[in-house]
């Protein structure tokens, strides 16, 4: 019995034995990762924005006198000619001043002709020595006056005439009503919009871009626009203008894409514009290899001649759809572990494909 007891404890001293042997041999084997050798490579980044179709002449259309609105011709939509009538003003006040202007003229015309013949009847006169020279003098005098008279009378009938034209709101040029701020019966002050026209000719997509889009970077001139309800119908065109200025409201900056020519995209049609920068040179990793020290971004590099590992704290470029770019902190030709970086320390031994860190 005693010798079946020894047995057994040796049986199992060994199997402990044998288990020790494995963990630790386990242990000491280096931890198997896979990695990615760090090229800087061209890349080119963007993005898309949406916008909006508008002319690229708009202007906005008022009466020059105030009034009370009785007529309105158009709406928002309606294509208009150069000269067209839009909408209509009580015109009975100025009316009734072009009539007033107009019996001035008239009041002022005979009086000119009673001068007139009275100059003509001293002139005879003074020639025969029948009247004297200071009879002349006053009767060319009255004369001047009632031209002058005459002149005035006939401004004051032309100014109340474009008085009266200006009861009558005309469309400017060829193009179509894009926005109308008045009804009839409102009372319209002078020099206030009431249509917004858009001329006919070329078009631009309009986009509203974020400041930090500029910031850094440059742009590709070339811009793809595509409608939102058909993409289908796309255009590549060249951005015409960058607004100097930031809108304060919405700290954006204006950016008009010019259409060339195409008229296929209708005003007001909302638009996605396809925006690239030029292409740099930088490092980009896949999402895997990011690791943090210190709080902040960092990846795992390998040391090529001993496999060991260290972390180097990165500053990252832009963060993509499966990866991200290295601005600083790696450098081409680092081999950098992109799977099996959990648990990880540093100065470690690992194990990886030789083939493809090369």
């Amino acid at each position: 019995m005693k010798a079946i007891l020894v047995a057994t404890v040796l049986a199992s001293a060994a199997v402990l034995s044998s288990c020790s042997d494995q963990q630790a041999s386990a242990e000491s084997a280096p931890r198997r990762v896979s990695v990615v050798v760090a090229a800087e490579q061209s890349l080119t980044q963007g993005g898309t924005l949406t916008g909006e179709v508008r002319a690229r002449v708009q202007t906005d259309l008022s009466f020059r006198v105030s009034g009370k609105i009785v007529e309105r011709l158009v709406d928002v939509g309606t294509p208009v000619r150069a000269g067209q009538l839009l909408a209509r003003i009580d015109a009975e006040e100025q009316k009734a001043e072009l009539d007033v202007a107009a019996a001035n003229l008239q009041s002022a015309e005979a009086q000119q002709t009673q001068a007139q013949l009275a100059f003509d009847r001293q002139q005879n006169l003074f020639r025969t020595q029948v009247t004297t020279r200071a009879a002349l003098d006053q009767a060319q005098e009255a004369l001047l006056t009632a031209q002058g008279a005459t002149k005035s009378a006939q401004a004051q009938l032309e100014t109340a005439q474009d008085a009266l034209s200006y009861t009558e709101l005309r469309a400017d040029a060829d193009g179509i009503v894009t926005a109308r701020s008045a009804e009839v019966g409102q009372v319209a002050q002078a020099a206030q919009v009431i249509f917004s026209l858009a001329h006919d000719g070329p078009r631009d997509a309009v986009f509203e871009v974020v400041e930090s889009l500029f910031l850094g970077r440059e742009i590709e001139p070339s811009v793809t626009v595509k409608l939102l309800s058909d993409a289908s119908r796309k255009v590549d065109a060249k951005i015409r203008e960058i607004s100097p200025t930031i809108d304060s409201s919405t700290g954006t900056i204006r950016v008009k894409v010019g259409l060339n020519g195409d008229v296929s995209m209708p005003l007001g049609a909302p638009v996605a514009g396809t925006f690239q920068y030029k292409p740099q040179s930088m490092i980009q990793l896949p999402w895997s290899a990011m690791a943090s020290k210190g709080g902040k971004p960092a990846v795992w590099v390998v040391d090529p001649g001993s496999s060991r590992i260290s972390m180097h704290a990165i500053e990252v470029g832009e963060y993509e759809t499966g990866s991200f770019t290295v601005k600083s902190g790696v450098s081409s030709g680092d081999v950098v572990v992109f799977e099996g970086i959990k648990f990880l320390r540093s100065g470690e031994v690992i194990a990886y494909d030789k083939g493809t860190a090369r």
